[in-house]
C-alpha cells in the first residue's frame, strides 16, 4: 500500500496540516461482526487483517463502528480488533450496577481471551481510560498507544466542577437524579443533539447517527449511555474510578513507550492547552494536529486518522 506521511512531531508548530491521499472511500455500512462468549454474555466485535494486533477502543454513547473507516487502513499487514464494550453497540446489555468496573471485567476478560502479544491500542473517550489501565496492568501484551480526545493528565481527574469551564452544568445535570433521566434516557441529549451536532460541519449524515441511534431504540436501553457520563470522577468520587484514572495519569507521565497523539481544536477533553501539554510531558510521543474539530473527531477525519496510524506503525 502506498502511503504519503503528514505526521507532525510534538515540536511541529500547530496549524500546519496535511491531506493524505483518500484511499478507501468512506462508508456507513459496519463492519461485519463476530461474536464470542464472555463472562456469560456475549461480547461483539469486528476482526479484520493478520498480523500484529491493533485495538480499537470506542467510549460513550458510540460503538465499534466509530472505527469502520480507519480500520481499512492497517489491515494490510495488521490484525484490527474492534469491539463493542459490553452493554453498547450489537453487545449484550447485562444490567449493571458499577458501569466502570464491570465494563472493565469484561473487555479485560475478551482481550485476555485473544493473548494479545506485542499489541497497539487505539482508544477514545472512555475506551481510553480503559486502555490505559489495559497497558498499565498488562505491560507485556500492549507496546504502544494511538490516542485521540482521551482522558489525560492535566484534566484528568477533574478536580472540581469548575473545573469543567462551559461543561459545568451540563455534568451537574447528567449527575442530578432525575435531572440526568431526563436528559439521556428521554431527550436522548447523547445522541440526538451532542453526537449529532460536534461534526466539524455542523451535523453528522443522518444515516450515522442512525446507525448509533439503533442500539438504544427506547429510554430504557439509554441507561448506560446516562450510567458512563455519571462514572466521570469529579472532586475524588466515584472513588474507585478516581484512583483508577489518577493511577493511568501519573503512570502515563512516566512511561517510555510510543504514543500517538491527534488532536483538534477546541476538541471536548483534549483542547489546545491539553495538547501542548502533553507533547511537553509525555515521553516518545508523535502528534498530528487535524484542524477544526470536536469530540467524534473519527467521523470528520477517517482517511487522517487513518492514515495516520498506518504510517506510525511503520516506525513503532
Amino acid at each position: 500500500m502506498q502511503r504519503r506521511s503528514f505526521l507532525l512531531s510534538s515540536a511541529a508548530a500547530i496549524g500546519a496540516t496535511s491531506v493524505p491521499a483518500r484511499l478507501f472511500a468512506s462508508s456507513f455500512a459496519s463492519l461485519p461482526k463476530k461474536r464470542v462468549k464472555v463472562l456469560g454474555h456475549e461480547m461483539a466485535y469486528t476482526d479484520n487483517g493478520e498480523g500484529r494486533p491493533v485495538v480499537f477502543l470506542h467510549g460513550n454513547p458510540t460503538s465499534s463502528y466509530l472505527w469502520r473507516n480507519i480500520v481499512p487502513y492497517v489491515t494490510d499487514a495488521h490484525r484490527a480488533i474492534a469491539p463493542d464494550l459490553m452493554g453498547m453497540g450489537d453487545s449484550d446489555k447485562p444490567a449493571m450496577t458499577d458501569t466502570y468496573i464491570e465494563s472493565r471485567d469484561y473487555l479485560f476478560a475478551f482481550l485476555d481471551g485473544l493473548d494479545l502479544q506485542d499489541a497497539v491500542l487505539v482508544i477514545h473517550d472512555w475506551g481510553s481510560a480503559l486502555g490505559w489501565e489495559y497497558a498499565r496492568t498488562r505491560p507485556e501484551r500492549v507496546s504502544a498507544i494511538a490516542f485521540m480526545e482521551a482522558m489525560t493528565p492535566p484534566f484528568m481527574p477533574i478536580g472540581s466542577f469548575d473545573d469543567l469551564g462551559p461543561f459545568k452544568e451540563f455534568l451537574q445535570g447528567i449527575k442530578t437524579a432525575g435531572v440526568g433521566e431526563k436528559m439521556v434516557l428521554e431527550q436522548n441529549v447523547f445522541l440526538d443533539q451532542f453526537l449529532r451536532h460536534d461534526s466539524k460541519d455542523g451535523a453528522f449524515p443522518d444515516a450515522v447517527v442512525a446507525e448509533y441511534n439503533r442500539y438504544y431504540p427506547t429510554p430504557e436501553s439509554r441507561q448506560i449511555i446516562l450510567d458512563w457520563p455519571r462514572e466521570i470522577p469529579v472532586g475524588g468520587e466515584p472513588a474507585d474510578v478516581h484512583a483508577i484514572v489518577q493511577a493511568n495519569s501519573d503512570w502515563l507521565l512516566a512511561t517510555e513507550f510510543p504514543k500517538l497523539m491527534f488532536h483538534v481544536s477546541p476538541g471536548a477533553i483534549i483542547n489546545d492547552e491539553r495538547a501542548e501539554y502533553l507533547k511537553a510531558k509525555l515521553s516518545n510521543l508523535e502528534s498530528i494536529y487535524l484542524g477544526k474539530g470536536g469530540h467524534f473527531i473519527q467521523e470528520d477525519y477517517p482517511d487522517e486518522i487513518g492514515q495516520g496510524i498506518a504510517d506510525w506503525l511503520t516506525r513503532v
